[in-house]
């Protein structure tokens, strides 16, 4: 049976499925009817994993269909070893497809559905390499599901996607996942040290979209806000405030997107955990906001992909300096433009907002200042790239903040090499960047490796994240990889190399010694090992950096687990002296039954001298409650402890502060969303005790209007 499968496999490389034009629409209820059995079909699924290369212990039929304005996929999942499995809050049978309907062999789009009716969507990006979830289209899904059987069926209006006019052969791919047995299995082969690259899917062929009109999106979004601050001797302030923010989405072509926000909340947005900084660097923060959410990998230099810490990105554009935080405040967003476009072998961007003032105390903290960035890129060698990125922020001509990028990818398998460069002027004071590097496999060996120098008046920190200035640094790593095909052990990789470092404001360059050992095992744990040693210059110091460090994650009880270590010697900003630093983690969500879900993330910092006297510790728990009514409904509460020990003694911890939250929401149309979110922040005063600082209360409704 396998060589006939191997046999089949071998003519089958260069798959494709023909979309079958129907004039009756199926109907989207989880059941396999009469018109899909006249749709070509994608069969004959690889598996990925646990065991590549391998026929899938269950058998997967897709059908593809469309009319004029929607495409129409089904998936038909066999079940008869497996059943399937649907759970609101913990592991389940999913399946996905992606399309590339620009050509582009680099971006795409992919569709989850989740046995138990939960999806996601967004952009895959950089051949593969990354995802986005930002992208929140209207589509429409069902799932049937027995005890042998598990169907889903997706519908995907045309007008909610982009896509190149008159394009007739899209890239497409199709993938199962079963909880069951963990196993993962695509419609092509995709080996497990590379990604599921769109230079390589197989073609969706027939494809004719007839949509009339472009769709248009009008965003009304209104909200009632309950504020109330705290200040010591002083009366508390309240404010109850309506307000109303308007959202345009505007397709003015299948491949360009017009979009608009005036006067935007952010209010439902849940704060940033708290991270003790022992760092000289500023801590990089993600996009949590919708409006530069959507679209914002256009507006992005290039990267490896996801989980490639090795190299930095010189960010000269960073959305979060747009409506930043004051003192735990926003700064207040009058309104925003953007304008994006892809093509088969071209995109670009282009974004403006505008920022109100914001005052401290009747003094003025921050001016209205307008931000802008625009982005172009370029597809060159089938699926690599290169591109140019301009991005600035201006109070007057006395007080701006522009930087100019360019950026080349060389993608080539699973080998990419990127270089990068970057100029700024801020109020006249000039600068200059460049950066590189390389990830790919060379025979049975991996090498990643990175570089950058930024010259000591670099300066885009109003407008991006590069804080680095005067830094130089040269990252190599080079060792064996190693694939098992059967066994407990999936991969190793053992990856000896050398890290060069010359710290901003010394002339000196510290070379550190590393190596890496990272296994994965089949049944989906692993960790990664790493040393660090060598010498180091900084701060006017010179001394024996050496640190140890244990990421270990994997699947307890059909959840993900993720815990390890980090401890060093090594430079303490906080403190602005030699010592040991060291902190564990963990982080931890157990569906106790399907609708309901408790979890906690909790961390431990641990500060000490070379006599092995601990200056402080600070523990942090963030427990969470996630209660799951069905698919589009969700109730979420959390408490984060953020406490400080000193020394050791454990009866003198104090509770520092304490922040509280609650996020009820409801999707109860495609787009349109009611949070009811609640959050009181309390913190130690100067006589240790525990005061509120503000309480705010939420109503917010968002309703999509589309045309």
């Amino acid at each position: 049976m396998y060589l006939i499968f191997v046999l089949l496999l071998g003519l089958h490389t260069d798959k494709s499925v023909h979309v079958h034009y129907i004039e009756t629409a199926p109907k989207i209820d989880g059941i396999i009817e009469e018109v899909w059995l006249e749709a070509d079909s994608a069969y004959g699924f690889v598996q990925h994993a646990p065991y590549e290369k391998e026929p899938p212990t269950e058998n997967t039929v897709v059908y593809v269909l469309q009319d004029d304005e929607n495409l129409y996929v089904a998936f038909r999942c066999y079940a008869a070893e497996h059943s399937p499995i649907a759970c609101l809050t913990a592991d389940e049978d999913y399946v996905a497809f992606g399309i590339d309907p620009f050509g582009s062999k680099i971006t795409g789009y992919y569709f989850i559905v989740y046995a138990s009716e939960i999806i996601d969507d967004g952009w895959i990006l950089d051949d593969g390499r990354s995802k986005d979830s930002s992208w929140d289209g209207v589509w429409y899904r069902a799932v049937g599901m027995d005890k042998d059987m598990l169907v889903v069926e997706f519908k995907i209006p045309f007008k909610s996607i982009r896509y190149k006019k008159g394009l007739q052969e899209w890239g497409i791919q199709f993938m199962r996942y079963c909880a069951a047995n963990r196993e993962t299995s695509y419609w092509t082969e995709v080996l497990q040290a590379e990604d599921d690259y769109i230079s390589r899917w197989p073609r969706l062929t027939g494809i004719n979209p007839q949509a009339t009109g472009y769709y248009f999106e009008l965003y009304p979004e209104g909200y009632i806000r309950y504020d109330r601050q705290t200040y010591p001797d002083v009366e508390d302030t309240i404010e109850v405030k309506p307000s109303l923010s308007l959202n345009v989405k505007w397709d003015v072509t299948p491949q360009m997107t017009l979009n608009a926000t005036a006067f935007p909340d952010f209010a439902q947005i849940e704060s940033d955990p708290f991270t003790l900084n022992l760092d000289r660097y500023e801590v990089y923060l993600n996009e949590r906001r919708p409006f530069f959410l959507e679209g914002q990998d256009i507006f992005r230099m290039s990267d490896f992909g996801q989980g490639k810490g090795f190299f930095d990105p010189l960010n000269i554009f960073y959305s979060r300096r747009i409506g930043k935080s004051i003192n735990g405040d926003a700064v207040p967003i009058i309104g925003g433009l953007k304008l994006t476009n892809k093509s088969e072998a071209f995109e670009f961007g282009m974004l403006g907002a505008y920022t109100d003032e914001y005052y401290i105390d009747d003094s003025l903290a921050e001016p209205n200042r307008w931000f802008g960035v625009a982005r172009a890129r370029h597809r060159v060698l089938e699926n690599s790239d290169i591109g140019l990125l301009v991005s600035s922020a201006t109070v007057d001509a006395d007080d701006y903040n522009v930087a100019a990028g360019f950026d080349g990818v060389y993608r080539k398998g699973a080998n990419q090499y990127i270089v990068q460069g970057a100029l700024s002027d801020r109020n006249g004071k000039s600068g200059w960047a460049i950066s590189g590097g390389h990830f790919g496999f060379h025979g049975n060996f991996l090498a990643l490796g990175g570089f950058e120098v930024v010259h000591d008046s670099f300066d885009v920190s109003s407008m991006g994240f590069v804080p680095w200035a005067g830094r130089a640094q040269l990252v190599a790593l080079f060792g064996p990889f190693w694939q098992f095909p059967t066994g407990f052990l999936r991969h190793l990789l053992v990856a000896p190399g050398i890290i060069s470092v010359k710290e901003p404001g010394d002339d000196n360059i510290s070379n550190v010694g590393v190596i890496e050992i990272n296994p994965n095992f089949r049944n989906d744990w692993g960790f990664d090992f790493s040393v660090y040693a060598g010498q180091y210059f900084e701060a006017d110091t010179d001394y024996f950096y050496r640190s140890v460090n244990l990421s270990t994650w994997g699947n307890l009880l059909r959840n993900h687990i993720d815990f390890g270590f980090d401890y060093g010697y090594c430079y303490n900003y906080n403190l602005d002296i030699l010592a040991y630093r060291g902190s564990n983690w963990l982080s931890y969500r157990y569906s106790i039954i399907p609708e309901l879900a408790i979890g906690i993330d909790a961390h431990h910092w641990i500060e000490w001298d070379v006599d092995n006297t601990v200056y402080a510790m600070h523990p942090s728990m963030r427990p969470r409650v996630d209660i799951r009514f069905n698919a589009d409904m969700m109730l979420s509460i959390f408490s984060e402890f953020v406490m400080y020990t000193p020394g050791t003694e454990l009866n003198d911890t104090d509770l520092r502060a304490v922040r509280t939250g609650a996020l009820f929401s409801w999707n109860f149309m495609p787009k349109s969303w009611l949070y009811l979110a609640l959050n009181d922040y309390r913190e130690q005063d100067d006589t240790g005790s525990l005061e509120p600082q503000y309480q705010i209360g939420a109503v917010k409704v968002k309703y999509l209007l589309y045309f």
